[in-house]
């Protein structure tokens, strides 16, 4: 049997250089959010376009046949392959993912950096809170990120214990690493998903042992706002303009950053964030 992880097969390309037709994080997110004007499913993929004459569940079903098709076709001109068991979840976030819905996660910022009225950064204060997270280390960066979205979704879109559809939440972050020496993003990475205030107490418990219930201490957090596409060679560059805009960069750990995305990528002006922690 094909392996999960063989499904998102890539495209070589050089230490730090972007993926040709590689899928990201931010290929997987768009597709899970409703469709916009820059991003048309195919007619139908809707339930309120469905032709008379047929049942519910006749229409659910075809309903979930065009979005998986419709995100495997949009998987190949990545080269990668969306596997059949993603049709329930995408179905599930078609439905469900919508602006309106989506709770943010609270900070409080303690003050920020401007220039000419430009925010440059700013310091916050999280407190604790669980997270859903899923630790992967495949042979290309890009490849663990497709591989830790595509379970986080399935465990938000009703495989756990509840069997319930646990709402989303933003940002989604992605934990990277790089060594004390070099800017070089590792493969090994971390996708987390923050559970839902209602769910903070109790979360339920993922089907796939892959994802852990963590509970984050608090934290004080650089953050500056970065727009586009991230990719290794962008999150190391705004790894490195973050760190010559701190007046005391020694004090943020050097090896351990966050990405956190928190508009739907297919816009053409992208919001994310680069965040530092401060060290205890």
């Amino acid at each position: 049997m094909q392996s999960e992880a063989s499904t998102c097969r890539m495209s070589g390309a050089g230490a730090g250089e972007p993926l040709p037709g590689a899928i990201t994080l931010e290929d997987l997110q768009s597709m899970s959010e409703a469709p916009d004007e820059e991003q048309e499913p195919p007619q139908g993929c809707d339930s309120t376009h469905r032709g008379g004459g047929g049942s519910v569940e006749d229409a659910a079903g075809e309903e979930q046949e065009r979005l998986l098709s419709y995100w495997q076709s949009v998987g190949r001109g990545h080269q990668v392959d969306v596997p059949r068991d993603m049709a329930e979840p995408i179905q599930q976030l078609t439905r469900n993912n919508h602006p309106q819905r989506r709770e943010r996660i609270p900070f409080t910022v303690i003050n920020r950096k401007e220039k000419l009225g430009e925010v440059l950064y700013e310091k916050r204060h999280y407190e604790k809170a669980k997270w859903a997270c899923v630790k992967v280390q495949e042979d290309q960066y890009e490849q663990s990120i497709c591989l830790g979205f595509m379970k986080i979704m399935r465990y938000i879109c009703e495989q756990n214990s509840s069997g319930l559809y646990l709402g989303m939440t933003i940002p989604i972050v992605t934990i990277v690493h790089t060594s004390e020496t070099t800017t070089d993003i590792t493969r090994f990475v971390t996708v987390a998903y923050y559970l839902p205030g209602e769910l903070q107490e109790q979360p339920p418990e993922p089907d796939d042992p892959d994802i852990i219930i963590e509970e984050w201490p608090p934290a004080i957090i650089y953050a500056r706002g970065f727009r586009g596409v991230t990719n290794e060679d962008s999150i190391a560059r705004e790894i490195s303009l973050l760190t010559e805009l701190l007046e005391h960069p020694e004090l943020c750990l050097q090896d351990t950053f966050i990405v956190a995305g928190y508009t739907n990528p297919a816009a053409a002006n992208r919001q994310n964030e680069i965040w530092f922690f401060e060290r205890p």
